[in-house]
């Protein structure tokens, strides 16, 4: 290898190795692009209402934030609310529970199992309270971060939104002049997907959530609103979401009367077969084609990469993913060796043509 080639190998492992160590800020600024992506959607709805586009973004801002505000109102205070029940019942559960096992001893007259004592269970605990008090600041820390995070997402949203044009032009920029036409388009047809994807998301949360509060409102089991409204905002992370959505509703169920339980589960267990073997095929096949197992093997790759933002932000990097492979490696790259080598051989058949006619 030449002199320049060996500088040009250097210069990309270095830039691997920068973009690695601040693959955590490519994802903040990666799920901006996301949201101002889906709430541009809004902005142009009110811009066809005759609101100049700065309205348009604050009205679209303030309907963004009364919705998460809405729903950390329904569903934080009656979950604390029915957590500290639950702590309350526990120790009653689990002397109920001893004194069952105590019937079945004395009746089969045999000692078989015995719980441990709650006052015993206490004192056990103790030691695991100081190593609790200790990590107090650094859960403290993590809040903090987690927040300055979570603003720095909404301003960059926020810019993005006041004028995509100045930072798409921005980017293509880095891209040689020849192909920055081409750039152009595969940037619309990301954003496209992306658009897609949230139509179908959001599709499906509504229908996640109407079928939940429906069921759940039969079974009489409280809260019913709120954990709808969390089966549907879950349902963004597929997999692992519809499973940490029926957690809540059964503990809940447990305080309220214990055999409701099964029929919560099971509720949970025919909604999320219907999403899985209907909506998702007709709803996500016409916005988003995605196969499933494209989707579970992405969710382990992006978490094992980014952690718990990139289990949630999984779909929207494949969705994009996907659309760069397509135009960029398939249809720019491997498609046209088809065509070069047809060329190729065009050419060589016309030389020969040509030598054996002088």
């Amino acid at each position: 290898m030449k002199f320049g080639q060996w500088v040009g190998l250097f210069v990309l492992v270095a830039s691997g190795y920068v973009l690695w160590q601040i693959r955590q800020l490519i994802l903040l600024f990666f799920t901006a692009v996301v949201l101002a992506t889906a709430l541009n959607q809004l902005v142009r709805q009110f811009k066809k209402i005759k609101i100049v586009r700065a309205g348009a973004i604050i009205l679209s801002f303030l309907v963004l934030l009364t919705f998460l505000t809405v729903f950390l109102w329904l569903i934080v205070p009656p979950f604390n609310q029915q957590l500290q029940e639950l702590l309350l019942l526990f120790p009653v559960g689990i002397s109920r529970l001893q004194e069952f096992i105590n019937y079945l001893e004395n009746f089969l007259g045999q000692n078989y199992l015995e719980l441990p004592n709650i006052n015993r269970l206490f004192q056990q605990i103790q030691p695991f309270a100081t190593q609790f008090i200790t990590s107090t600041w650094e859960i403290i820390t993590t809040s903090i971060n987690v927040l300055l995070q979570a603003l720095f997402v909404i301003i960059l949203m926020l810019m993005l939104l006041a004028n995509p044009p100045m930072y798409r032009d921005g980017f293509v920029r880095f891209f040689p002049a020849f192909y920055r036409r081409r750039v152009r388009e595969i940037l619309a047809d990301c954003a496209t997907g992306l658009e897609s994807w949230t139509v179908g998301a959001l599709i499906e949360m509504v229908f996640i959530a109407t079928l939940t509060g429906i069921g759940l409102f039969i079974l009489q089991v409280p809260l019913a609103l709120a954990h709808a409204v969390l089966a549907g905002i879950l349902n963004f992370i597929p997999n692992v979401g519809p499973t940490l959505s029926v957690i809540f509703p059964i503990m809940v169920a447990l305080v309220d009367a214990p055999w409701k339980a099964i029929p919560v589960l099971i509720l949970y267990v025919v909604i999320q077969n219907i999403e899985s073997y209907w909506l998702t095929p007709t709803v996500m096949a016409k916005q988003v084609s995605l196969l499933p197992a494209v989707t579970l093997t992405s969710q382990i790759m992006f978490t094992t990469f980014f952690g718990a933002l990139g289990l949630f932000m999984a779909i929207p990097l494949t969705v994009v993913a996907k659309t760069c492979l397509e135009e960029v490696l398939f249809k720019d790259v491997l498609d046209q060796w088809h065509h070069v080598k047809e060329s190729q051989m065009q050419n060589k058949n016309y030389h020969e043509i040509t030598q054996k006619a002088q």
